[in-house]
């Protein structure tokens, strides 16, 4: 009869070899007879399953042999009879016994037992399942976010999504705790702004958070930023402040720089860190906080045309990251504030929750913030026979062209094709990290759950195996084989398939709870899944559409995912 499952040639041996060098066997149950292998010092039990003409030997990990105590009854026909019966028994046997296995024991107080085994070269290259249970996403956190609803504290839908579903949870006014699967997110938030920031020549660094009064007083912006500046002093009474912007230190950095040539230009530097701001009343979850996380570059050319083109490459790669993430962005024309410059634009995702006032012509790409125009104009300036209408948006991002604001100042020069000294012209540009995140749920998200862009989902697909002892209990084991199908076949997938192993509650209850996370992709094995061409049900968040889909037709839909 042929075995029912296959082990690595490392893992079996003849049986021959076997027969010779075992000692010491004992009777367990009538059908099963566990032996101890003396010999070949593996630490393994040799499992023997013995039913009429019918002998099969396994080798399984030393202290797992309890699993297998209950006995399976077997008739004692052999033959080609004996082997539905055998195909029936051995993937129950052995589901149980791969839980067994990836389960830490635990002891008495409830604690899981870790034991530290050396890894195999084998074992290096197996990966562990992303299994629901095991994800931090505490409920009682989604309840502190239930309890702030019915206060009146939600202030809009990406805040109470975002914290009923465990995903940030407020720590003090304008400050989040940001839990792993928002980490996740904002992972391939910045791994898609690194991509077409050094797409066109952005080098990135990290510079101090706290940065010192005398840069800040030397560009005047001490008292120009008012009380938005958190301001601290030393023990020895020096003035700091936790930098909002970076302005000041990137320049004074490259002013330092004294063999700067204008062979080197333009010089593109970023950073994507925390900034700091003292709102005055922080509101709207991630939207506007004191604490957050943003993408600040700064660029230094070697005259005004050549810094006008940065900017425009800049714009560029600003529409081209929104594209990618499926963010209708507008870009509008700004107030240059406090920051200062010659030309600004902001880039604006329209939201009724939105706080900028935005003038679109319905005729021409004409759009500006209402702060650069009278708010009861109407007419276009542009394109002069369009008619402007107001609406309202979320400010992601922000454009300047300082010129020699900053440069003078802290004297960053270069030498230029004739070898005498000039002073660079500069340019800024931010992209909000945190609140990109909070505004495309915002605008993408229904009442119910949450719907993210595609490529910052914080895991692309969820395996919803049936709920134990439902009539498909049996299926389970093909949720395990499917999530290992995927990442085998997929293999930008691996990392990204979770298989919610909450069995003991109803595939509704898990369904919704997706739903609220907002997995793109949804795969139920259920009934289907035991006919003979099996079918799996699949989900797709985004669309709200259902299909059944054979193994084949699953890899082929998730082949055409996008990940980063």
């Amino acid at each position: 009869m042929p075995f029912p499952f296959s082990l690595s040639p490392r893992r079996c041996l003849k049986r021959s070899f076997v027969r010779s060098t075992v000692q010491n066997s004992r009777i367990c149950t009538p059908s099963l007879q566990f032996i101890r292998d003396t010999e070949v010092k593996s630490c393994l039990l040799l499992q023997r399953v013995v039913s009429g003409a019918v002998e099969l030997w396994c080798i399984i990990p030393r202290g797992v042999s309890n699993i297998l105590s209950t006995p399976f009854t077997m008739s004692s026909t052999s033959g080609p009879s004996m082997a539905p019966a055998m195909h029936q028994v051995w993937p129950r046997v052995f589901q149980r016994l791969y839980r067994t296995l990836n389960l830490p024991k635990r002891n008495h107080s409830g604690c899981a037992e870790h034991t530290t085994v050396p890894a195999s070269a084998h074992s290096r290259h197996i990966r562990p399942k992303l299994l629901v249970s095991r994800l931090y996403q505490p409920s009682n956190l989604r309840n502190v976010g239930q309890e702030s609803r019915l206060q009146g504290e939600m202030t809009c839908k990406s805040q109470r999504l975002m914290q009923q579903a465990g995903l940030i949870h407020p720590s003090s006014p304008g400050c989040y705790y940001y839990l792993p699967a928002t980490v996740r997110s904002m992972e391939k938030l910045v791994r898609v702004i690194d991509q077409e920031m050094q797409g066109i020549g952005g080098q990135k660094l990290d510079m101090p958070s706290l940065c010192s009064a005398d840069l800040w007083k030397t560009s005047e912006r001490w008292d120009l930023m008012g009380k938005e500046l958190f301001r601290l002093k030393d023990r020895h009474g020096v003035d700091y402040c936790l930098g909002p912007t970076h302005e000041e230190a990137v320049t004074t950095l490259v002013a330092h720089q004294a063999t700067l040539s204008y062979r080197q230009l333009p010089l593109l530097l970023y950073q994507i860190t925390r900034k700091f701001r003292d709102e005055p009343k922080p509101k709207f979850g991630l939207l506007r906080g004191r604490e957050f996380y943003m993408k600040d570059m700064y660029s230094f050319d070697v005259s005004e045309e050549a810094a006008y083109q940065t900017y425009e490459s800049v714009c560029q790669a600003y529409t081209r990251l929104f594209a990618r993430l499926g963010l209708r962005c507008v870009q509008v024309q700004a107030d240059t504030g406090n920051i200062g410059g010659k030309l600004s634009h902001e880039f604006q995702l329209p939201a009724d929750i939105g706080e900028d006032r935005l003038l679109v012509c319905g005729n021409c790409s004409f759009s500006a913030n209402v702060e650069t125009m009278s708010s009861d104009r109407t007419d276009c300036p542009q394109c002069k026979t369009g008619t402007l209408a107001e609406s309202k948006g979320i400010e992601v991002g922000h454009t300047f062209y300082l010129g020699k604001k900053y440069s003078q100042v802290f004297n960053a020069s270069f030498s230029n094709a004739q070898n005498k000294s000039s002073i660079v012209e500069m340019g800024c540009y931010g992209l909000g990290v945190t609140r990109i995140l909070a505004a495309a749920i915002e605008v993408m998200s229904t009442e119910e759950g949450i719907h993210w862009p595609g490529l910052l989902a914080p895991y692309q697909v969820c395996v919803l195996p049936p709920k134990k002892g439902s009539k498909v209990d049996e299926v389970a084991v093909l949720a395990d084989d499917l999530v290992h199908t995927l990442e085998e076949t997929l293999p930008y997938l691996r990392g990204e398939v979770v298989l919610d192993d909450r069995t003991q509650m109803t595939v509704g209850k898990r369904l919704k709870d997706a739903s609220r996370l907002g997995y793109p992709f949804v795969i139920v094995v259920g009934q289907g899944a035991l006919e003979e061409s099996p079918r799996f049900e699949v989900i797709c968040q985004q669309t709200g559409e259902t299909v059944f889909l054979s193994k084949a037709g699953l890899l082929d839909l998730l082949g055409r995912v996008e990940t980063v």
